[in-house]
């Protein structure tokens, strides 16, 4: 299995040189820059600059002698402009919750935050909605599902709705809508040069491929427009979502796995997903699972498709129905608001797969019980098992999109806090475990989901490098945008 790290420091990687919290300050502040109002500049020791550059996870984050919020998109063209003329590193920005360890390649640098650029635009007409580069995934909820509509999203609220987009998206509605790449119909990009161009089907179509799966890698989105999905009263939907959560104590733990593997022979009806957590448990002192099941349709019909799961008659379960856009806030038990505060430590690994292997769960759950019990310090350190239907996904040729791996029918996410090497020599162990288990024939991974010690194959899918190296040299050969599992500018 290969886990070594393959990202070379290119040539011409754009990097800071000699620059520090001072001259920076008199670059920034400069009168000539003349900035919107809207505008802000921050630096260190400043309320305003933590509000700028405060990541969910601190785990290995990149540093900064400076931030700028920009409040205009022509702002966000100023600040790139200004940066590559002082040869200043920079990273951008929304709801900063990626956790690759890339990004401390970047210290010292220039945070470009998008948080101002904050717009919701539904466009009733075009069934389309527009967001600013700074909106985060519960922002469009409301907004959306008060206008008859849906989006596909990821499960989670907190993260940013463009960034979690342009790594493909995946989340519960890859069985009905695909992927959110796949409801994206433009950007608009601030490129490595600085110029502010509309990427589209139509307009750069190379760029708006790569964008697809790559997208950190290309420029700075300002704003994207997805297409919506009218909210159809047929079919037994209606826009009312089944929520089922349920907790399952260590004795249950293998049934489960098995349960929930065989019961939909490794692939869920294109309504249903799931997601699992292994935890630790403070009454049992060791590890349980909390399991997450929504279907989008009535509780009937939830009842009936959810049946395996529900006839394991847990102690401690929870059913209810809501609108589609209160899931997020009611998934889990309701804890998805609270995980949303930034400043914890998070070393994460991720594994794709398209074959579930319940001995390999179970496997990892007695793992996660067994470092619960030797280390106290990991406590909060948690398994989660994604399951999400993929029909619509693989519906769209694996060549439309940058993204590669539209064939994978579940995710494993590592979480660890503390415990030191221990933890990290259990992320790394579970992570290898799951990919000789996954169906593919090494390990495969999310870039959403990516620890950052892959290779480029493991990341981004050897079929579409060569595509992606040459765009890379054409739209970013300096590689201003390097931070986030980098792309090279050649390919072998």
């Amino acid at each position: 299995m290969k886990h070594s790290i393959l990202f070379p420091i290119w040539l011409g990687t754009f990097q800071l040189s000699n620059c520090n919290t001072q001259d920076l300050r008199v670059i920034l502040t400069d009168p000539k820059n003349e900035w919107a109002p809207t505008t802000a500049v921050s630096f260190p020791d400043s309320q305003a600059f933590t509000n700028a550059t405060l990541r969910w996870d601190i785990y290995a984050p990149p540093t900064y002698v400076a931030a700028i919020s920009p409040g205009t998109a022509a702002d966000v063209v100023k600040s790139v402009k200004l940066a590559r003329s002082h040869n200043i590193s920079i990273l951008a920005t929304g709801g900063r919750h990626g956790y690759t360890t890339t990004f401390k390649k970047l210290q010292n640098g220039l945070a470009i935050d998008l948080s101002k650029l904050d717009t919701v635009n539904i466009n009733q007409h075009a069934e389309t909605v527009t967001v600013g580069g700074g909106v985060r995934v519960g922002q469009i909820f409301d907004p959306v599902y008060n206008a008859g509509f849906e989006l596909q999203t990821i499960t989670s609220q907190c993260p940013g709705m463009i960034g979690s987009t342009l790594g493909a998206g995946v989340g519960r509605d890859e069985g009905r809508y695909g992927l959110a790449i796949d409801a994206l119909q433009s950007v608009r990009l601030v490129t490595a040069d600085a110029r502010l161009i509309d990427v589209s089907a139509t307009s750069h179509a190379d760029l708006f491929w790569a964008i697809r799966g790559a997208g950190a890698n290309f420029g700075i989105i300002v704003s994207a427009t997805y297409k919506l999905h009218n909210i159809l009263n047929n079919d037994d939907y209606d826009g009312k979502v089944t929520n089922v959560d349920i907790i399952f104590p260590a004795n249950m733990s293998a049934t489960y796995f098995n349960t929930a593997v065989n019961s939909y022979n490794g692939s869920l009806p294109a309504k249903l997903s799931a997601e699992t957590i292994v935890m630790y448990d403070a009454e049992s002192n060791g590890a349980h699972l909390l399991a997450n099941w929504v279907y989008f349709g009535p509780e009937a019909k939830a009842r009936e498709i959810m049946a395996p799961i529900l006839n394991l008659q847990s102690a401690t379960i929870s059913l209810s129905v809501v609108p589609w856009n209160q899931v997020a806030n009611k998934y889990l038990f309701g804890t998805d608001p609270s995980n949303c505060a930034g400043g914890r430590s998070e070393n994460v690994y991720g594994v794709n797969m398209k074959n579930m292997s319940p001995s390999t769960y179970q496997a990892a759950f007695e793992k996660m019980g067994q470092f619960y019990a030797d280390h106290t310090d990991g406590r909060q350190a948690l398994l989660s098992l994604e399951m999400f239907p993929n029909e619509a996904a693989r519906a769209i040729p694996d060549a439309a999109t940058a993204y590669p791996w539209r064939d994978t029918v579940a995710h494993l996410l590592i979480l660890l806090t503390e415990a030191g090497t221990a933890g990290d020599e259990l992320g790394r162990q579970i992570r290898s475990d799951f990919a000789a288990t996954s169906g593919y024939p090494d390990l495969a991974v999310y870039v959403n989901y990516a620890h950052g010690d892959e290779s480029l194959e493991q990341i981004y899918g050897r079929s579409q490098l060569p595509r992606l190296a040459v765009l890379k040299k054409t739209w970013d050969p300096d590689n201003v945008f390097g931070f986030n599992n980098a792309l090279p500018t050649q390919y072998p």
